[in-house]
């Protein structure tokens, strides 16, 4: 029987193993050709948002799920701060002119897509960047979740045009804005100090705020309040009120540094990624394909997809249409791969090497924190792992994003269409839990009438 230390010393080398082929393999990389530092670039990044992820436990899935089935706001709280604190780096990114965040469009479509992926999210367990964490923890259902967000996505673009024309009929003639350059904002702050107050102030920091009170008020107040006046005697007063919201942002001290340390890391992402861009004299890595002879992997417009920030889910869609056209699938002839996004093979994919970062970065977190299990998932399991995945991957083709690219990097870009997602995501959550309610009592209802 192995003791402790032995397991601890044999995950100690699993993860330094991990970290050690992605050091080789981007060696390799920088070997066969200098351009491919771009691409490099991506997977420590990836690998870095694993670590955090893994280390604070961070899913919006969890989030939602703890707020609405128990009332525990701690990872909503994390997710706050993490936007906040990203929002903060980014006004520095706007006014150096260092960003290579756009604004998407915003439209209904968003809410229905965020309605949609947050369904899925709560089924499959875990958010798209949950469920790419998850799948370094060994967790057998959220590999099932990855691979239905894959092929969901590449289907649902490609069958029977219609999402062609949802482009070009609908999406594409949505107005796409930034509160920092809307006519209220930008005639009356310039330099740095448009950008703070419409895309951080604005956009971010007070609705956030407003957030964390209504939280407070929903949740955790009247039981913190009760505590408190049991410690102290006299009135409850407004200090009460401004020590609640403190203990309920203080709740979890590794889930909140985990939202700050990824907020930075997201905004330094950025700079990193411009900082490629200008070395190349380039705007996407399409370009540095082509000069590599790589034409097959680029779009119509030779661009494939680079999001330049954090992502996740198109270049999942992009794997799931790699293999398809593997199978004599014409996976071209649709706009989301042939015109924008090309289809590149996966060891040229940039976007899905921060993917694969992630998922060896959070394995090697969960390696040194012993909290790597490879479970099987079973009966219900597989069900919830597909079906939320499938629904994740249509949300997110919908609203253009997950909760990463529509939702979190999208509100700290300033962009108010994060909130529009947001909104509908939430609504999802909500829905997903109730559903889990009724489908958990409705079991024990049946096994007590078996009994």
């Amino acid at each position: 029987m192995e003791t402790v230390d032995t397991t601890e010393k044999r995950n100690q080398i699993w993860a330094f193993l991990i970290t050690g082929i992605l050091i080789l393999i981007s060696i390799l990389y920088y070997k066969v050709n200098v351009y491919y530092i771009y691409l490099i670039v991506y997977i420590w990044f990836g690998f870095a948002y694993g670590i955090m992820l893994q280390y604070g436990r961070f899913c919006f899935a969890s989030a939602f799920r703890d707020l609405f089935a128990v009332g525990v706001p701690r990872m909503f709280v994390g997710i706050m701060i993490a936007m906040i604190a990203f929002s903060l780096v980014s006004v520095f990114l706007a006014a150096t002119k260092m960003e290579t965040f756009h604004p998407g469009p915003l439209g209904i479509h968003e809410t229905i897509g965020g309605i949609i992926f947050g369904v899925g999210m709560v089924l499959a367990g875990g958010c798209a960047s949950g469920t790419l964490y998850k799948c370094g923890e060994g967790n057998g259902t959220s590999m099932l979740a990855a691979i239905a967000i894959c092929f969901s996505q590449a289907i649902f673009v490609n069958v029977g045009g219609w999402f062609d024309k949802f482009l070009t009929g609908y999406v594409w003639k949505q107005p796409t804005l930034t509160v920092a350059n809307t006519k209220m904002i930008s005639e009356n702050f310039s330099g740095a100090a448009r950008f703070f107050v419409g895309d951080a102030l604005i956009n971010t920091i007070i609705p956030s705020i407003v957030l964390f009170i209504a939280v407070y008020i929903l949740w955790p107040r009247k039981g913190f309040l009760k505590k408190r006046m049991k410690e102290k005697s006299g009135k409850k007063s407004f200090g009460d009120e401004i020590a609640g919201i403190w203990a309920m942002i203080t709740q979890s001290k590794r889930t909140s540094i985990a939202g700050i340390i990824i907020g930075i890391t997201a905004g330094i992402h950025i700079l990193a990624m411009r900082g490629m861009q200008l070395k190349f004299h380039v705007n996407n890595f399409g370009q540095l394909l082509t000069r590599m002879g790589h034409v097959a992997d680029v779009s119509s417009r030779g661009t494939v997809f680079d999001p330049g920030y954090w992502y996740i889910t198109s270049q999942e869609a992009q794997l799931g249409a790699w293999v398809l056209e593997k199978f004599g699938i014409d996976m071209r002839k649709n706009i989301f791969f042939g015109v924008n996004n090309g289809l590149p093979a996966p060891w040229r994919n940039p976007a899905l090497w921060m993917s694969i970062g992630i998922i060896f970065g959070a394995m090697a977190m969960a390696l040194l924190n012993k909290e790597f299990k490879f479970k099987i998932p079973k009966g219900e399991l597989i069900v919830w792992g597909l079906l939320g995945g499938t629904l994740m991957g249509i949300g997110a083709r919908l609203a253009l994003g997950c909760n990463i690219g529509a939702f979190f990097i999208r509100i700290a870009g300033g962009d108010p269409g994060g909130w529009v997602f947001g909104a509908g995501m939430i609504v999802g959550a909500f829905i997903g839990v109730k559903f889990f309610n009724w489908w958990t009592a409705r079991k024990m209802a049946e096994a007590v009438e078996d009994f």
